[in-house]
């Protein structure tokens, strides 16, 4: 009999398509198929022609492009000198996650559905598009797709003789176990301590920890909007970076969160653990030192902030004891429930935390060892660099909005990372932040001939912050920016730089201050009034436009 395996690969930018491959893989272990879910970068892409069985989830990112943990696989499958027939042992199927207010709605999964069948590959059903616009979300168009997946698999890979699925009530054993130690085990302190510098430059599963120099409101107190200029010290780190390049940053969870958590779970936060695998060839999650504290791995690694997803209630609705919680719970893990699931969670942004104080009989009966199957983990957050090594060397600095806004529950709703690094005060002793660079989507010209357009209302000006320093460095003239905000004495981000630019020739600079008079005046109505000079530029200097928000 054919070996019953099934690979299932994803390429996810926010978590959802590995969220989405996890439930196929968990499906998948109830008909007993021996099944590995893997980040596409992390497979080895020249094994594919020894698959006999791949399920491919792909979400498309920006302007149709690919996440960032799939882009080698990417480059891979698009190789000109790959043979025709290479993937004909290959049955897979693909499922697309996408946005279709935007153009390129699930370019990449389409894109990809249609590489594979060029190299021979044998798709089980047509490519799955599902689409955040629709009522329902992703999951209109997935459930039936998934179950006529499971019908064409089973019939290629029939059930063993004895053996049936097994039914959804039954809880399926955790990914990792959690064997705490005693207490008096020797232990060090390295989950404590900034990590020393990397022998590579830095990257998502082994940042740089950089010291913040300094963390200063750039807002008027009366104004609304709290907003930082933060500087890091980068020395020693391996980091370089140019003009519309991005910081990734890990936050971590706040100290009052981490508290209930484990109060609520009945969790001591000083037990130390180690993971275990349950099965063979499971990799230990990165970023978790080994051993590791119950503190470090809520205030670092769980996302209890997180507005939680469906699997997050099917899986608690195995562990709950109360009748009319488990009947809730499994109302929100139900197709039919998803409306009213999108109404409690979705729509006002409710937290894994607060959802858990609803479910209290439930949730202080959740095994330890099924924390990292609930619970996704903290995704780090992206930031358009605001300086220029040139101007700054050893040094990067970002400009933050801190995240606050009110929804329908009586605590406002606030950003996990802006919260957290404008809590940082480096006047009271040294505070680290894990971080590591992204290539940006901006490339700047080359030619110091070519004027740049550079329009950036609010903290959109901070990657032409950088641009212009690094400009003005390298003695590129023609910078023109068009920047605008609420009023000119609370939010006019830079304003002392930007004159002191304008006085030496060096930048042309056009603001908008809305509510500094009766009619509104904003970007636009400047770049109307000065079209002939934005016209020159463009037809007779060839400018280049850049729009940032």
């Amino acid at each position: 009999m054919a070996e019953r395996r099934l690979l299932v690969l994803f390429g996810s930018q926010t978590g959802t398509a590995q969220d989405m491959a996890e439930r196929i893989g968990r499906e998948a272990k109830r008909r007993h198929l021996w099944c590995r879910v893997e980040a596409l970068d992390s497979c080895d892409v020249a094994n594919l022609i020894h698959e006999p069985l791949v399920v491919f989830v792909c979400a498309t990112t920006g302007q149709g492009d690919p996440p960032d943990n799939m882009k080698m696989f990417w480059r891979f499958l698009f190789r000109k000198n790959l043979p025709a027939g290479s993937l004909c042992q290959l049955d897979y199927a693909v499922l697309g996650l996408g946005d279709s207010s935007y153009p390129k709605f699930n370019f990449v999964a389409k894109k990809l559905h249609k590489r594979l069948l060029q190299l021979g590959g044998n798709p089980l059903l047509p490519v799955a598009l599902g689409d955040d616009q629709h009522d329902l979300g992703p999951d209109a168009v997935v459930d039936p797709w998934l179950v006529a997946l499971w019908d064409k698999i089973l019939a290629l890979y029939p059930l063993p003789p004895g053996l049936e699925i097994i039914s959804p009530n039954v809880c399926l054993p955790p990914k990792y176990i959690l064997h705490y130690l005693p207490e008096d085990s020797p232990h060090s302190d390295s989950e404590l301590l900034p990590p020393t510098a990397p022998q590579a430059a830095p990257f998502e599963f082994h940042p740089f920890a950089a010291r913040v120099v300094s963390n200063q409101r750039v807002t008027a107190q009366s104004h609304f909007q709290d907003v930082r200029l933060i500087e890091f010290d980068i020395a020693g780190s391996g980091i370089t970076f140019s003009a519309g390049d991005v910081v990734m940053i890990q936050p971590q969870n706040c100290p009052e969160d981490v508290q209930q958590f484990c109060q609520l779970l009945c969790l001591e936060p000083h037990k130390r653990f180690v993971l275990e695998p349950t099965e063979p060839g499971t990799s230990l999650p990165p970023l978790l030192p080994q051993p590791c504290t119950i503190q470090y791995l809520v205030t670092h690694y769980l996302d209890i902030s997180c507005v939680p997803r469906r699997s997050f209630f099917e899986l608690l609705a195995n562990f709950s004891t109360n009748e009319l919680e488990r009947e809730k719970l499994q109302e929100f893990s139900s197709a039919q429930g998803q409306e009213e699931l999108y109404s409690y969670c979705n729509r006002p942004r409710r937290t894994t935390l607060e959802a858990m104080w609803d479910f209290p009989h439930t949730t202080c009966a959740i095994p330890a060892d099924y924390l990292l199957d609930l619970i996704p983990r903290i995704r780090p957050r992206a930031f358009s660099i605001a300086s220029s090594m040139l101007a700054h060397p050893e040094r990067m600095q970002i400009l933050v909005a801190v995240v606050q806004y009110k929804t329908r529950l009586s605590k406002p709703r606030r950003g996990l990372c802006s919260t957290w690094l404008a809590s940082l005060n480096p006047e009271q002793g040294d505070v680290w932040v894990p971080l590591w660079v992204k290539k940006g989507g901006m490339k700047f010209p080359a030619d110091p001939a070519t004027p740049v357009i550079m329009i950036g209302p609010g903290t959109g000006v901070a990657p032409f912050r950088a641009a212009i320093q690094e400009r003005v460095a390298l003695g590129h003239r023609g910078n023109c920016l068009f920047f605008g905000c609420r009023h000119k004495s609370k939010d006019f981000y830079f304003q002392t730089e930007w004159e002191a630019l304008v006085t030496k020739g060096l930048l042309t600079l056009f603001t908008a201050f809305s509510r500094d008079q009766e009619e509104k005046v904003y970007v636009q109505h400047r770049i109307r009034e000065n079209r002939r000079l934005v016209w020159e530029l463009l037809s007779s200097g060839n400018a280049h436009v850049y729009l940032a928000g």
